[in-house]
């Protein structure tokens, strides 16, 4: 009589995480440990994970918070929506009106709320009359209408806010970008310049974020982790070439020179895939 032969039992990714931080656990390294329990995951999962934590761990982290929000695509966000209200059992809407408040609570719930279009098509009777709303609503008034900010910034798809910024400088002989910093400021600017820059060129923006993240004294070891490990299978090879182009060093260099041990050689080996 034959022998049946059952095939493996399929993994549990939670399981893999644990044992994963058991076996990492008291070797001093954490960082890798970090790194790879978010890497086992799929894109959606990992930039949940991300959230999650930033919203509801033991230290919130709002600007981490606000990066994933801010410079992911509206499909990228109904993926990551669902899979953080599956994950978690709450949804992220509540954890940001927990967290969260002011112009920059409402700009969040907006972004995350609004299905905007994603093509490369923009109206420029359209564009020309957002530039113009934008100058009303801060360099032609005194304060600033930050509902028409907000209305804009995310209503619209990253290729008409792209327009947009070049209408306005055309028209008012002023980047979009010192508009925004000149009449916002804290968490809400970051918001609105982390829209704009991605609209504009997402790989530049993860280059500068990334710079910003090795600079001075210390590595920002969060920021590293969390950009390498959710751009690697998005666009990784564009902000290699932005990097380079703006600092005129590798990427890989900064890494290797910014780690060491197992979290170097896991982080690099994510960096080359």
């Amino acid at each position: 009589m034959a022998s049946l032969t059952l095939p493996p039992a399929p993994t549990n990714p939670r399981q893999d995480a644990i044992d994963l931080h058991k076996a990492f656990k008291g070797f001093g390294c954490d960082s890798t440990t970090k790194a790879m329990l978010l890497w086992i995951l799929d894109p959606a999962g990992r930039d949940a994970t991300v959230l999650r934590e930033a919203l509801s761990g033991d230290t919130i982290d709002l600007r981490a918070a606000t990066e994933i929000i801010c410079s992911r695509t509206p499909s990228q966000l109904q993926i990551m929506k669902q899979t953080y209200h599956a994950k978690f059992g709450t949804y992220l809407e509540h954890d940001i009106g927990q967290r969260t408040s002011g112009d920059h609570q409402k700009l969040l719930l907006a972004y995350v709320g609004i299905p905007r279009y994603e093509g490369p098509e923009v109206d420029p009777t359209i564009v020309t009359h957002d530039a113009k709303d934008l100058y009303k609503a801060g360099e032609k008034r005194l304060g600033t209408d930050e509902k028409t900010f907000i209305r804009i910034f995310t209503e619209r798809s990253w290729a008409h806010m792209a327009s947009v910024a070049s209408a306005y400088h055309h028209m008012y002989d002023r980047s979009l970008e010192k508009v925004v910093k000149s009449e916002t400021s804290g968490n809400f600017e970051l918001a609105l310049l982390t829209i704009l820059r991605c609209a504009e060129n997402p790989a530049k923006y993860f280059a500068k974020v990334l710079r910003k993240s090795m600079k001075g004294m210390g590595t920002d070891d969060s920021t590293l982790i969390r950009v390498v490990v959710t751009r690697t299978e998005i666009d990784m090879q564009y902000i290699k070439a932005e990097y380079y182009k703006k600092y005129k060093k590798s990427l890989a260099e900064a890494i290797h020179s910014e780690t060491s041990g197992n979290y170097r050689t896991f982080l690099l080996s994510l960096y080359r895939n």
